[in-house]
């Protein structure tokens, strides 16, 4: 029996994933899955870096504009959806490549995520609607007032985390830190983790030019577009917030491109910082491709 194999590609936004996990797909004939917590929504593809229809073209893609905006894609539906989906693919397949930068979509596709309870919508929206109005710091000070643990923990800079830990506790009742067993999941099938970086300053001017070509792709457009949703979960991230502040006369359009690159590159350092504390990542450059493919190899012999 054939041994079947996921292998996941993690690191920095902007630092070559996608082009990785396309020659890697073309290489082993394989499909790929996303684990890019934004890059499941139609109507955001220059703003989450969805592949382009080239790359499409190239490799068959999952979760790629698969989903509306107004549904809630979090890491447990994540799980159980991607999980099902691999089942179907393996079928075909002996190899996936699995890429993203979301650190916790990536543990639950790997590990899997405590059971936790389902979003009561009443309250999501409340709580989005509190975050529009107040900003996260408000909803981290209540978090560290009713988790303080978790509030040591969490990315206080992150809205959907913010908001996930303070919807569970005022769900239960209980600490969303003691609800969160760690316990791992076993998966049928191996894992090879594939971790992928650059020079801190080849990566951050990447970055850069990649925020201006976005720009010159129609960011702008695209997040005006977006308006109307701007409250949504799916809005809260990097590149969106930034031209909506613009719209709304705080900022000028060259401050909120400034802005998007500062906060993109933030954010690279906070998905490195993650990454780097799991063990079982092999570290690479982006095109050392024959090395990547060897590692891999010898991960599943």
């Amino acid at each position: 029996m054939s041994i079947k194999r996921l292998v996941v590609i993690v690191g920095p936004t902007g630092c070559g994933k996608t082009d990785l996990s396309i020659r890697l797909a073309e290489h082993y004939r394989a499909p790929i899955l996303s684990t890019d917590s934004r890059q499941f929504y139609r109507g955001l593809a220059i703003g989450t870096a969805q592949p382009t229809a080239e790359q499409l073209a190239r490799a068959e893609h999952h979760f790629i504009a698969s989903h509306a905006l107004t549904e809630d894609v979090n890491c447990g539906t994540y799980e159980v959806m991607a999980l099902e989906r691999l089942e179907e693919l393996f079928r075909q397949h002996d190899t996936v490549i699995a890429v993203g930068g979301s650190g916790l979509y990536i543990r639950a596709l790997c590990e899997g995520m405590d059971d936790l309870p389902e979003a009561d919508e009443a309250l999501r929206t409340e709580l989005t609607q509190r975050l529009e109005k107040e900003g996260v710091a408000a909803l981290a000070e209540e978090l560290r007032q009713l988790d303080p643990a978790y509030y040591e923990q969490v990315d206080r800079q992150n809205p959907s985390r913010v908001m996930r830990a303070l919807e569970v506790c005022l769900q239960t009742g209980q600490p969303y830190s003691s609800l969160r067993t760690g316990e791992r999941r076993e998966r049928p099938f191996r894992i090879v983790k594939i971790g992928v970086n650059l020079p801190r300053e080849e990566l951050y001017a990447r970055i850069d030019k990649r925020v201006e070509l976005m720009m010159a792709e129609g960011l702008e457009a695209e997040a005006r577009a977006m308006l109307p949703h701007r409250a949504l979960n799916a809005l809260q991230t990097v590149g969106y917030k930034e031209l909506f502040a613009h719209f709304d006369g705080e900022i000028t359009k060259e401050e909120a491109v400034a802005l998007i690159q500062r906060n993109s590159r933030r954010y690279a350092k906070r998905q490195l910082t993650w990454f780097r504390r799991d063990e079982e990542v092999h570290w690479f450059r982006p095109d050392e491709d024959d090395a990547i493919i060897a590692c891999i190899e010898s991960c599943t012999e």
